[in-house]
């Protein structure tokens, strides 16, 4: 049986983080279409690159490769009315709310997506990669990748992991989902 490779790609920086806000749909705070192609050389035998239907993500995934599928999957947590929010205004204005969102994985004080709701999302998908073989490239977001790296651990540290724009974590399923660290992605391929 042939092994599933997953590389999960973290979207580039964005104005919104810089400022430690929640997201909306902002692009990316680099100038994305000269860039564009850039690190196709990186992932050339991938056999498919996916976004999230994002801009920043597809954004992204475009320094990447031409052709690029959007999966609703990989989509950011939906963030409800805090969507734009400062996190230090939700501090002063609604700590509870906040402090209770951060505790509680099921919590939704903003209307949108729990936590649970996200990782329960994200393993569907992971599950349904597991009869896919082959390298997939996927650019997403950090509240994805951490719930991808929860539920492959099977761990409930949502909240410890911090995934830093553009990192690149790798897992693969054969026969059971691993988490591998890769070496430096800006070495230049061997001929």
């Amino acid at each position: 049986m042939q092994a599933t490779r997953l590389t999960l790609i973290c979207h580039a920086r964005t104005a919104a983080q810089k400022l430690a806000r929640f997201p909306t749909n902002e692009p990316l705070e680099m100038d994305w279409k000269s860039a564009q192609g850039s690190r196709s050389r990186q992932f050339r035998t991938s056999s498919r690159i996916l976004s999230a239907p994002e801009l920043r993500a597809r954004q992204t995934a475009a320094l990447f490769g031409r052709e690029i599928e959007t999966v609703d999957a990989l989509r950011d947590c939906d963030f409800g009315r805090w969507r734009g929010a400062q996190i230090d205004d939700l501090h002063k204005a609604e700590p509870e709310a906040l402090q209770g969102w951060l505790e509680d994985p099921e919590s939704a004080p903003h209307g949108g997506e729990s936590v649970a709701a996200l990782n329960h999302r994200v393993a569907a998908w992971l599950t349904s990669l597991e009869a896919t073989p082959g390298h997939i490239v996927a650019v997403t977001h950090p509240f994805v990748i951490r719930a991808a790296l929860t539920w492959v651990l099977q761990s409930a540290a949502f909240n410890q992991v911090d995934v830093e724009p553009l990192s690149i974590i790798e897992l693969r399923f054969n026969g059971r989902w691993r988490f591998r660290l890769t070496g430096d992605v800006h070495e230049e391929p061997q001929p």
